[in-house]
């Protein structure tokens, strides 16, 4: 099984950017895709970035053209360059893991507020 170690997360006002880190350990061989997804109060889950093992990537509508989602292979850990950030990108993000079942990171918060 593989666990998920999230970071980055913090206050930044509208404008900023952040960088949300996402390290994963033990059985990361068969690891299919990671990614973020994002949860704000009252609001259903949402998916924002994946990244597949072979390099393609793939953003929500909301985010194009401000996030980005790359990886480190050596580093086995998973980025996500969030830039021009929204009150609206307010959330706690979580990032996953694809194998042959979904493992969940703790989730890191995001607050975008001036």
């Amino acid at each position: 099984q593989v666990q998920l170690v999230e970071s980055g997360g913090g206050l930044v006002q509208p404008g900023g950017s952040l960088r949300l880190s996402c390290a994963a350990s033990g059985s990361i061989f068969s690891i299919n895709a990671m990614g973020w997804y994002r949860q704000a109060p009252g609001k259903q889950r949402e998916l924002v970035a994946t990244i597949t093992t072979d390099g393609s990537t793939n953003c929500a509508d909301s985010v194009k053209g401000r996030f980005t989602i790359s990886r480190d292979n050596i580093k086995n850990t998973v980025y996500l360059q969030m830039n021009s950030l929204k009150p609206e990108d307010t959330a706690v993000y979580l990032c996953y893991a694809v194998q042959r079942t979904i493992t969940w990171g703790q989730g890191t918060q995001v607050t975008v507020s001036s």
